[in-house]
């Protein structure tokens, strides 16, 4: 491989230096190391707003291995930045690491065998185990302080495997641009950005009905959420009227029958309205409660009449909430009956039913309870087997419940239908690539059902910025929170005393307790624009920066990153965050099934990488265009190969003719004599037209799919074509049109190619140019008013018309032609004739006869001279 020095498109010559034998191996490393040592991509804060293209990176989960879906998307984004860039702009273009929250606590338990119980103090000389421990219960018990640094530890390796990778693959950040989401900078926005909301009224607590998972004992927000269909059966049995009617329900969750605080049905269902402010009692628990009517009951669902219980589901709280029901709570946090007998169970029979469900999880509890009407004869006939979609948290193994606790929301319009009207018209600023996934950024606003629940019961995060006193009996005052100065960010109110305590009052009456929950994952990374652009630190940089260009992400996070991040631009910003949403769709495993880790059908990136190269892997991401669902194809990883391959190898073949920068035209079209030449470069201007437009409208599939065809065409037909001119066989003056042509030809290839094939033409562009082809200018479209954009393609038809009778004839390509005919339109009769000399030395012909007539180009007549050996099988 050549050397190269960074420089402009438009040096002094360079000397041609092209190896004998071109070869991708190995050009990822060096050039790689080439592009960091000399700042191929590095951002320039000596800038305006106007010049900047700005890019909010998605910071990948860097706590997990590394999968094809990674490649795919990153690659479509780095096109994007990468044309931006040939085209002018100052590309921000960073990197970030979301390193905090569940999956990378999780990582680190299994990965060290270690469970986290923040009573234990701190170990300042705490190693974990060389190898874990087989069963989680005999796992290293480790402090809050402990636990959080060795996730520290194993995230910063994490994300040098995922930069490696990312370079392996070229993309073109600037590598001095990085952050971790639970890095100080990172935690000290975070934190920054939720007391802003605190002080604007936008971010409340409150104690209310919340989606809980019992497995990691932290709340759930709605956008967390996911429909697992999972085996169940309705149970029927009676509740009580004062005369002694029953009153049946249908329930797939009987363990719940003790927190039942009334029953529902429509107020149009006319078996029911008797019932209406009238009182039954519960069966077992002989619990007084109430029947009312409301709309969401369906009279057709069950009996048409339900439990209320606090809580067995959503519309369970909307139910409690809209009729003012009293809270009776037998759920805990730990996925168990709570043990102690509720007050609102008062006979001895109900707290003796009580009794033999306390403490018991919830599928026992329903084993119970069922065993219990059983032996009361209250089941009424055998349970009725269904499949129904139960509520999960997206990384939980089990259902969720809904317990009632203390936490910390932020107002996204689910309460409020101005703010959400809003949010919507936000949606509007921004351009989504594709348009229609607009439509999923609005659904999922009209239909949030509540405000987002920010606060999560975890360790490794970024800590709730907030302190309570405590009175003289030592309960907390959390309508008066303490709050810590901007300078003293970030805090951690566990570890940190409140401003103006001393930590000997932690815990002690008319001292302070510290807020023990983190933020959600997504209240960080939610302001990912703000993190990386310096908003709150520097200003100047924010300012060339925001509102971004390009948000970047998948289809299946709109409802959570891409919606949050608007959540909170509009109420920080008052705007929208960007201007555009490139949205990539998934990777699909050969029976078309999403790839993901959880379902075990992914493919290791460095397998694919190491096999075909980092140019094929990225050709396959890049023919796929925004929005759509993907299939991993090998073949299409190897047709990319053979492209790059083959643009070494055409490349090589035209520098070898002679060309040089010097061929290259400009302005002056003088030199190009011979009408294909002219043909060739103006089709030419025409794919650099459609390409720069189809890159324009964020269609880089497009673009690549036309400057594709035009190669192929170039190397198939045009070469072949000139072989004889640019020899010199025509005289001089052929021979500088020829190269002249070749030369151009090859120079805005390169340029063309250089977003999906860094590699490859960065490769080629050392052998005879200066500086990176990543630095020079996207081309422009030549203006040749005398070209004729459709004439290679008739007279590469008619080559392969001759060559194909010299197929069938068994001879070598090399056979002369005594005579042939080709008879075609008269548009097209004329195009041959200008190319007529080109077309009979490519095709060793003496003799071509050209007839005018209607209908498709034809070959015929074609008279060869005596083979000299017949054709090798």
């Amino acid at each position: 491989m050549a050397e190269s020095t960074q420089g402009t498109d438009t040096p002094a010559t360079t000397p041609i230096n092209v190896p004998d034998k071109p070869a991708l191996e190995g050009l990822e490393a060096a050039l790689t190391r080439r592009w960091l040592d000399e700042g191929t991509y590095k951002f320039n804060p000596d800038t305006t707003r106007e010049q900047v293209y700005s890019i909010d990176t998605p910071p990948p989960t860097a706590s997990g291995s590394l999968h094809v879906g990674h490649m795919f998307s990153f690659t479509q984004t780095d096109v994007q930045a990468r044309y931006m860039r040939m085209t002018g702009k100052n590309v921000f273009y960073p990197m970030g690491w979301d390193d905090n929250g569940l999956p990378t606590e999780r990582r680190v338990q299994n990965y060290y065998g270690v469970r986290c119980d923040p009573a234990i103090p701190y170990n300042a000389d705490y190693r974990p185990p060389a190898e874990p421990a087989k069963n989680q219960r005999d796992f290293d018990v480790v402090s809050r302080q402990n636990f959080i640094e060795l996730c520290e530890e194993l995230a910063v390796e994490d994300e040098k495997v995922f930069e490696n990778l990312f370079q392996t693959l070229g993309l073109s950040v600037d590598w001095d641009l990085t952050y971790r989401t639970i890095d100080d900078t990172s935690r000290a926005v975070s934190q920054r950005a939720f007391l802003a909301n605190l002080n604007a009224g936008d971010a409340y607590m409150a104690e209310a009905p919340t989606l809980w998972d019992v497995t990691f004992r932290t709340a759930v927000a709605q956008a967390e959420l996911e429909d697992r269909e999972v085996a169940g059966a309705y149970y029927r049995y009676p509740f009580f009227s004062s005369d002694g009617q029953k009153i049946y329900v249908e329930t797939t969750r009987p363990e719940l029958l003790a927190a039942c605080a009334a029953l529902v049905a429509n107020p149009d269902d006319e078996r029911y309205q008797p019932l209406f402010g009238k009182t039954v009692t519960s069966p077992l628990f002989d619990v007084e409660l109430e029947v009312k009517a409301h709309p969401l009951a369906k009279a057709d669902k069950g009996s048409g009449i339900a439990m209320v219980c606090t809580f067995g589901d959503l519309t369970d709280v909307t139910w409690w909430r809209e009729l003012q029901l009293p809270t009776r709570a037998i759920m805990g946090r730990d996925g168990r009956i709570i043990a102690e007998t509720p007050e609102w169970i008062t006979t001895d029979a109900g707290k003796e039913a009580y009794a033999a469900i306390a403490g018991k999880t919830a599928f026992s509890a329903k084993e119970a309870v069922v065993e219990l009407l059983i032996a009361a004869d209250l089941l009424d006939g055998e349970p009725k087997k269904i499949t129904h979609p139960v509520n999960f948290f997206e990384k939980g193994d089990k259902p969720l419940e809904v317990v009632t606790s203390r936490q910390w929301y932020i107002r996204n319009g689910g309460r409020d239908e101005d703010r959400r009207e809003r949010l919507i018209a936000r949606g509007h600023e921004i351009e989504f690539h594709p348009s229609f996934m607009r439509s999923r950024y609005e659904n999922w606003i009209s239909g949030l059902n509540g405000d987002w629940l920010v606060s999560r019961q975890r360790f490794f995060g970024v800590p709730i910025p907030v302190w309570y006193p405590l009175d003289a009996q030592g309960n907390p005052d959390y309508a008066n929170p303490i709050l810590p100065s901007d300078e003293s960010l970030p805090v951690d109110p566990a570890a940190d005393a409140a401003p103006g305590f001393h930590e000997s009052q932690r815990e002690q009456p008319n001292g302070f307790i510290g807020d023990a929950d983190v933020l959600d994952t997504w209240a960080t990374s939610s302001l990912t624009p703000q993190i990386v652009g310096g908003w709150s630190r520097d200003e100047e940089l924010f300012g060339k920066v925001y509102p971004f260009d390009l948000r970047p992400q998948g289809h299946d996070i709109i409802r959570t990153w891409l919606f949050s991040s608007a959540v909170r631009a509009d109420a920080l910003q008052d705007s929208a965050p960007w201007k555009h949403a490139a949205i990539s769709g998934w990777i699909l495993d050969p029976d078309r099934k999403k790839m993901s880790k959880s379902k075990g059908n992914v493919v290791v990136p460095t397998d694919v990488l190491n096999e075909f190269g980092s140019d094929a892997v990225r050709y396959w991401a890049a023919s796929a265009k925004l929005g759509a669902d993907t299939a991993y194809e090998i073949a299409q990883m190897k047709i990319g190969r053979r492209l790059a391959i083959k643009l070494l190898n055409a490349s090589k073949f035209v520098l070898n003719l002679g060309a040089t920068e010097n061929s290259v035209v400009g302005a002056d079209l003088s030199v190009l004599g011979n009408p294909l030449d002219r043909a060739l470069l103006a089709q030419l201007a025409d794919v650099v037209a459609q390409s720069t437009k189809a890159f324009d409208n964020y269609d880089y599939a497009r673009a690549l799919q036309i400057t594709e065809s035009f190669f192929w065409q170039f190397t198939d037909d045009y070469v072949e074509l000139i072989k004889d001119r640019a020899y010199g066989a025509a005289g001089e003056t052929e021979q500088a049109s020829v190269l002249a042509a070749l030369a151009t030809t090859l120079d805005t290839l390169l340029r063309l190619f250089a977003p999906f094939l860094p590699f490859a033409t960065e490769e080629v562009w050392s052998w005879w140019r200066a500086g990176s082809v990543h630095r020079a200018a996207w081309p422009a479209a030549l203006e040749i008013v005398d070209g004729d954009t459709t004439m290679l393609g008739t007279v590469g038809i008619a080559l392969s018309g001759i060559r194909k009778a010299k197929s069938e004839a068994k001879v070598k390509q090399r056979t002369e032609v005594l005579s042939a005919t080709i008879t075609a339109a008269d548009s097209f009769v004329a195009q041959l004739e200008a190319g007529l000399g080109d077309l009979k030395a490519a095709a060793n012909a003496q003799e071509i006869s050209l007839v005018a007539a209607d209908g498709e180009l034809t070959v015929s007549d074609v008279v060869l001279a005596p083979a000299e050996e017949p054709a090798q099988a």
